[in-house]
């Protein structure tokens, strides 16, 4: 009995190693007793620089802001969180969170995340379309929402302006493209588009602004996430933008949330907000505007086809659907990583179906089906016109077995077990189900 225990701790192991996803556990005191190889590539540590420390050494953030430690002192789980934070190079992560408490006979004795990473460290995957070597303008972003089209009309009268413009939004939401699309709208145009990335530990971002000013030409800087930068940072990077002569260069800053709450918490810097805000556009999450989904995975696929000489034609209507039940917390960048994902494993195919989709994204949306799902058929209404009995448990039956199935993805033996039955007892229920 204690081989076969040391075996499956030996499978266990290799699981956690070489598994896609970052785990980290704590223990009731918040030290750390588990920390894979992928969460040690997102956030740069290894388990010996973190064991005897806590957390809020580690990370610039503040402790309600851990899901961890949250879940630690709650008890309760915290499923599809996005956190932003830094990692020991100062270098912005942002993650898609599943967290549990663990419990030992009742009694919490710490709690275990796993980490998906959405911030990539390629300019290329941080930034949608950049990887096509194309300038990014207005003429190429395919959103076809009301609030997208506001936000482009709100963007090229900042660009005939050229005042400074504060850009608003989540991470993932296109804020890089918009800055990049007022560059290129503007008449005359700036030499050069400079993003400079706002860094808590990285003083470069005055280096580099110095170097650009120190040149006769006229430039457009896109200054990102602001509030990123310490208190004394901001304070700095405003005297410098006072100096600048705005007829020549372009300023463009933005930030993660809304610019009164950062005010409030002390993370923004009230002036460089105001020297900022002669234009404030607000970039909605994808959330909100559901209806941009579909012309970006049409254009991403157009443009797969285009490069690859791939004949996939986009995904199935049940995989739209999908889609378009999803939150999407990491926005349009997790759209794009999780296409990007897909597109991987393409072969010969010319649809994207539901068993192509990666495991982890199809129990995300599983887990939103079954949290909100109502069947209201099984309702007896006054005003309902009702069922026969056998039609009305026929339905039942199919909605029962068809969620069970759908747990199990798909796996006829693993959902006949479940349903206390024969494999072919099972068959010959779904057979008899789709007549």
């Amino acid at each position: 009995m204690g081989v076969q225990i040391k075996e499956m701790i030996k499978f266990y192991e290799s699981a956690v190693e070489h598994v896609s996803v970052g785990i980290h556990a704590i223990d009731r005191n918040g030290q750390t007793i588990l920390y894979n190889n992928k969460m040690k590539e997102i956030e740069g540590f290894n388990i010996e620089d973190i064991s005897d420390r806590s957390i809020l050494e580690l990370f610039a953030f503040r402790q309600n802001d851990s899901t961890l430690l949250r879940v630690l002192q709650t008890g309760k789980k915290e499923l599809n969180v996005k956190q932003t934070y830094w990692n020991k190079d100062g270098h912005e992560i942002t993650t898609i969170n599943d967290t549990y408490p663990l419990y030992d006979q009742g009694e919490i004795i710490g709690a275990i995340e796993f980490a998906r990473d959405i911030t990539s460290l390629e300019k290329l995957v941080y930034q949608p379309l950049r990887r096509y070597g194309e300038p990014l303008t207005f003429d190429i972003i395919t959103a076809v929402s009301d609030q997208m089209k506001s936000v482009i009309e709100s963007a090229k009268k900042a660009s005939q302006a050229k005042l400074p413009v504060l850009l608003v939004g989540e991470s993932g939401t296109g804020k890089d493209m918009i800055a990049e699309s007022i560059h290129h709208e503007l008449k005359p145009a700036n030499n050069e588009f400079v993003p400079l990335f706002s860094r808590r530990k990285n003083h470069s971002i005055l280096e580099k602004l110095e170097e650009y000013l120190g040149n006769d030409k006229a430039y457009t800087f896109f200054f990102e996430r602001i509030e990123f930068l310490s208190i004394p940072m901001q304070q700095m990077l405003l005297k410098k933008l006072n100096e600048i002569h705005h007829e020549s260069h372009m300023v463009i800053g933005s930030i993660g949330d809304d610019p009164v709450e950062l005010i409030g918490n002390g993370q923004l810097l009230k002036e460089l907000y105001y020297h900022f805000a002669s234009l404030t556009i607000y970039i909605p999450p994808l959330a909100e505007r559901k209806e941009d989904i579909k012309p970006f995975v049409n254009d991403y696929f157009s443009r797969h086809r285009e490069r690859f000489a791939s004949h996939i034609e986009g995904v199935a209507e049940d995989v739209m659907d999908l889609f378009h039940q999803y939150d999407w917390p990491g926005n349009l960048k997790e759209l794009e990583l999780l296409l990007d994902e897909i597109s991987s494993m393409i072969t010969n195919e010319k649809v994207v179906t539901y068993e192509m989709l990666p495991l982890h994204f199809r129990f995300k949306v599983l887990q939103l089906a079954e949290a909100t799902r109502e069947p209201h058929f099984f309702i007896v209404q006054s005003n309902k016109e009702l069922l026969p009995l056998d039609e009305y448990l026929r339905e039942a039956e199919n909605y029962y077995v068809q969620n069970v199935l759908h747990m199990y993805e798909g796996n006829i033996t693993k959902t006949a077990q479940a349903l206390g039955m024969s494999r072919q007892n099972l068959q010959y229920r779904l057979r008899k189900l789709k007549k």
